[in-house]
């Protein structure tokens, strides 16, 4: 039995091998004693060719025909092999040396960033990713203590993920304000049935319309029914508010034209002295966190990775196939690196346009007007400023490198040949530089 196991994953074996590795045979019994021992050599993991031709292996071997049905104890032996070839391909998914998986055993490099952060735009607070929706809340909350109108807007605006749900809702609304501007001599329009099924489906079950409903002078009554002898439950416009006819509309027209109140990405700008070590990236699991249907997505593309690894795929195929990767992160850390050395490092949105990243390296320079450019990986330009980040392949992460515009350098070094060499980014800037670890 040991000796059917072993000729089954030797003959595995031979059919993985990967590029760069030679096809060993069946082992079979030496002629002659070696005279001396020879170490053995670091064993190297799979490379993603390797793990492909693994499955393509696997599978053709599936197919093969079989003469009788193989044993109970057999097919036992086969799922053996089957798993410990899996594992082997696990554990080289990373593609690391065996001298970086030593130095990842021994402790992970620090993070490049400690996460992704966001600013509250209504306090400034600055909050990791996790923590963004319950510091809004808190920050909204906190506002009704100065403007209830605007608050209640905000928590309508924000916090109802629907958007379709929600321009149905603040145009109902706004319809019940308006008839008030143009009739308020008219009792009917003062009055909101809270059990009114328009009310009901299309505003009660909305957070935040109740707040502002109160802030803008609405107050809740048990009122008769007429030629009933049951009570239902009204909002009714205070008569005072008729006395503030203008600031209603103006409350209607804000409501109408508001939008969500949305945390602010954190750029974390730094900037790092001259380092060869520019190009490694360590990013923390923020960068990589998915949604549990992204989730989804990635146990149901890993099942279709076997298939497509016995089958030819065509260039288009696995560019699709690389754009559905690059769409799986949310973020990505950017570098660029300036003549002098000095690296300037942002977060960004993987799907924020290049547009973007010449603005942020714009405010960073001392001379804002100086024209240049961004040159990617391999020193690709990007010149179409329009296209996101993730369709550009910078993401999760990327080093790229200024380049000053030629002939406006030359006029501008003959122009400051007597002062003295001095970097182009902002001093306040530069004198965070830190050493890139």
């Amino acid at each position: 039995m040991r000796k059917f196991f072993q000729e089954i994953k030797a003959d595995l074996k031979f059919k993985t091998a990967g590029p760069g590795q030679k096809l060993s045979e069946p082992s079979r019994a030496p002629r002659e004693k070696p005279k001396a021992e020879v170490a053995p050599k670091p064993r190297q993991a799979p490379t993603d060719e390797a793990q492909r031709a693994a499955a393509a292996a696997l599978a053709r071997l599936e197919l093969k025909p079989k003469g009788k049905a193989p044993s109970a104890s057999q097919e036992a032996i086969r799922n053996q092999v089957r798993k410990e070839l899996m594992a082997e391909a696990a554990a080289g998914e990373k593609g690391l040396s065996m001298e970086e998986k030593e130095q990842e055993e021994e402790g992970a490099a620090a993070p490049s960033v400690s996460g992704v952060y966001f600013i509250c735009p209504l306090t400034g607070t600055v909050v990791r990713k996790d923590q963004k929706e319950k510091q809004l809340r808190e920050a909204i909350q906190a506002y009704f203590s100065v403007d209830p109108v605007a608050a209640s807007i905000m928590e309508i605006h924000t916090f109802n993920k629907d958007r379709e749900k929600v321009r149905v809702c603040v145009e109902t609304m706004a319809k019940y304000l308006d008839n008030i501007y143009l009739h308020p001599e008219e009792e009917k329009y003062r009055k909101i049935k809270l059990q009114n099924k328009v009310f009901q489906e299309r505003i009660s079950c909305l957070e935040g319309t109740h707040k502002f409903f109160q802030a803008v002078g609405f107050e809740t009554k048990t009122l008769p029914v007429p030629g009933q002898e049951t009570t239902e439950e009204f909002l009714v416009l205070k008569e005072e508010v008729l006395s503030r006819l203008e600031d209603l509309k103006d409350h209607k027209e804000q409501l109408l034209s508001s939008e969500p109140v949305r945390a602010q990405l954190h750029r974390q700008l730094a900037v790092f002295q001259p380092s060869p070590a520019a190009a490694r990236f360590e990013l923390p699991p923020d960068f990589f966190s998915l949604t549990a249907e992204e989730l989804r997505r990635e146990q149901r593309l890993r099942t279709e990775a076997v298939e497509k690894a016995s089958m030819l795929r065509t260039r288009a195929m696995r560019e699709k196939d690389e754009q559905r990767e690059a769409r799986k992160y949310n973020y990505t850390l950017l570098r660029v690196r300036f003549p002098d050395g000095y690296i300037l490092q942002g977060t960004f949105y993987a799907r924020e346009s290049v547009s973007v990243l010449y603005n942020f390296v714009r405010e960073a320079l001392r001379d804002d007007w100086l024209p240049f450019e961004l040159l990617g990986p391999g020193g690709l330009k990007l010149t179409d400023e329009n296209l996101a980040f993730n369709e550009c392949g910078l993401v999760p992460s990327a080093l790229l490198s200024l380049a000053w515009d030629a002939a406006v350098m030359a006029d501008v070094a003959a122009a400051a040949a007597a002062e003295e060499q001095r970097s182009p980014l902002r001093p306040e800037l530069l004198a965070r530089a830190q050493p890139l670890s």
